[in-house]
This record gives C-alpha cells, sequence and structure tokens, in this order.
C-alpha cells in the first residue's frame, strides 16, 4: 500500500487545470494500487508563512536549545517535512504564474529546506537526504514552454527538479498541461497532457 501526498497550490479549486491534471496522475496511480492512500495538502487554503527572522533562528538554533518560540516557529516546517518522509509519492499541483511557481508553493519549499534534515553538506558537497521518493509535477502553461522560443522562460519544471534533488529527490517525472491561452490548442490541451502521463 503506497502513500500519497498531493500538493494543491492553485487557487482556482474545480476550474484549475494543475489540479485536474493531478487528479488524473493520482487516478493512475490508484489504478496500479487500489489499496493506496491519497492525504491532500492544499496551500491555498492553509498557507505556509513566509520565511521570517523567528523561522530562520528556529531553524539555525539546536534542537535541545529550542524555546517555546522556536518550538511554535518551526511547527510548519516539521509538519512539512514529515509529511513528505511519510509518502512514497509526491504529486505536485505547479501552474505557472508569471514564469515561475505561486508563493505558497515556493513557501512550502523554504519549510521543507532544511541543513541537517532534507539535506547535508559533506567533503563533497551537499547530500539530499529525502530519498526513496517518486515525484510527478503537473505543470499548467498558458503559454507553450516546453519548446521553442518561450522554453527559455520556464522557471517552473527546472526548478522544482533542481529542488527536489537537492534533498534527494530524484526521481521526478514532469508532466505538462500548456497552452490553455491559445486557441486552437485550449481546447485539446488537458486531454493531451493526460493522455501523455506515463507512470
Amino acid at each position: 500500500m503506497s502513500k500519497i501526498l498531493h500538493v494543491i497550490s492553485s487557487p482556482r479549486g474545480e476550474a484549475s487545470n494543475s489540479i485536474k491534471l493531478a487528479n488524473a496522475i493520482i487516478d493512475q496511480l490508484r489504478a496500479q494500487d487500489p489499496a493506496a492512500v491519497v492525504a491532500v495538502k492544499d496551500l491555498t487554503k492553509a498557507p505556509f508563512p513566509h520565511l521570517e527572522e523567528a523561522h530562520l533562528n528556529a531553524f539555525f538554533t539546536p534542537i535541545e536549545h529550542h524555546t517555546e518560540e522556536n518550538k511554535a516557529a518551526i511547527s510548519h516546517s516539521n509538519q512539512a517535512i514529515q509529511e513528505i518522509m511519510d509518502a512514497d509519492v509526491l504529486v505536485i499541483g505547479a501552474p505557472m504564474y508569471n514564469f515561475s511557481i505561486p508563493s505558497v508553493l515556493k513557501a512550502w519549499f523554504d519549510h521543507i529546506a532544511r541543513a541537517g534534515i532534507t539535506f547535508k553538506y559533506g567533503a563533497n558537497g551537499p547530500e539530499g537526504l529525502v530519498t526513496g521518493k517518486k515525484a510527478y509535477i503537473a505543470v499548467s502553461t498558458g503559454g507553450i514552454y516546453s519548446s521553442g522560443e518561450a522554453a527559455g522562460y520556464d522557471f517552473v519544471a527546472p526548478y522544482i527538479k533542481a529542488f527536489f534533488g537537492f534533498i534527494g529527490i530524484t526521481d521526478v517525472t514532469i508532466v505538462r498541461a500548456e497552452g490553455f491561452a491559445i486557441p486552437g490548442v485550449q481546447e485539446t490541451a488537458l486531454d493531451k497532457a493526460i493522455d501523455s502521463i506515463v507512470l
């Protein structure tokens, strides 16, 4: 029985193409493993705070010296990391906002990157500590960014793959639903993306 963590970062609910695509990925995963358990993390309904001084102080203070303020500040980070550690598969919905990811997703990432917890620095450089996970990234965009002149503006897929690789999740599959703002493309964009899913 696998555990799937579904992370939502679009506030558009049922109208969201990234959510629809992520749900399609999860449907196929559950078809392979009907006993799979899905935990949903909707960052738009319970957003993580952007990092402030209190969070950083807590990150860099040894646990044995944590004050009550440190414990409160680090609680979001501990929660996010535990949810990832508990999961076998991550399905991340990532709509493109102004060439990058929504700020709620970036804030979540910021709470996950913890030296000594999710990565460490060794003699050969950084080493990811979150291993044995599979990640699917459901990317939705108004334009076409997988190829052509606009490819250089895609800071969604490269950033997420780099971030996950840094913390040790190297088995990452990008599934793109693109062209939702382009007449003649938008009508079939989601179906085309769903058909491209390879588990």
